[in-house]
């Protein structure tokens, strides 16, 4: 750690800046600034913490939130002027509620978001910590798991209605519906998208 800090270049205000990337989709959440002492405490915990210019003073990301960054990754760039973080983001990053802070679109092309399914299990955990009245899934976090299960079990019969009608829009709507009522099962138990990818990961193996 020690080569590390004795490499990156702090401007005049002792800071440097700092990216936040999702570890999984690559898409870039949010910029701050880190000082020495933030990004020694970012190693040594593994989870994010900047430095806030408005508040003078260091700023774990999640701390009041929970919308932590796990580190998966660090690294700073070829002027040692800048740090890459490769997070895992619990919640959203932006203080909007957003998932990115980066979501005023000046031009993009016609590509699916391949980071759909990440913002909607993030939402759906949004949603549970800060409810939001008139909200679906909060809905079916009142009501508790046996209305959670009762959802996932007609989502799963209209899925297979779907597939016996051969009919490809009507099921990959009707998935979609399963999808998001299996996220929010997962929300609810406390079982995350990693949890599945590392269960798929072995039996991919």
């Amino acid at each position: 750690m020690e080569n590390l800090l004795n490499e990156v270049k702090f401007d005049d205000k002792g800071l440097v800046v700092a990216v936040a990337q999702d570890y999984i989709t690559n898409e870039v959440l949010m910029v701050a600034y880190m000082n020495k002492e933030a990004l020694e405490i970012t190693l040594n915990e593994k989870r994010a913490c900047y430095y806030s210019r408005s508040r003078q003073s260091l700023w774990r990301k999640g701390e009041t939130s929970g919308h932590w960054q796990n580190l998966k990754g660090l690294y700073y760039d070829c002027d040692a002027d800048a740090i890459l973080m490769k997070v895992e983001q619990i919640g959203n990053a932006c203080h909007t509620g957003a998932y990115s802070c980066f979501f005023n679109k000046v031009y993009e092309d016609n590509v699916t978001d391949q980071a759909i399914l990440n913002r909607l299990y993030n939402q759906i955990i949004d949603r549970r910590n800060n409810p939001k009245e008139g909200s679906y899934t909060n809905y079916l976090f009142d009501k508790g798991l046996d209305k959670i299960l009762k959802k996932v079990g007609e989502e799963t019969s209209e899925v297979i209605i779907g597939a016996k009608n051969k009919s490809k829009d009507e099921l990959v709507y009707e998935m979609c519906d399963l999808i998001y009522h299996s996220m929010v099962l997962m929300v609810s138990e406390g079982v995350t998208m990693d949890d599945l990818k590392v269960e798929l990961t072995k039996r991919h193996k």
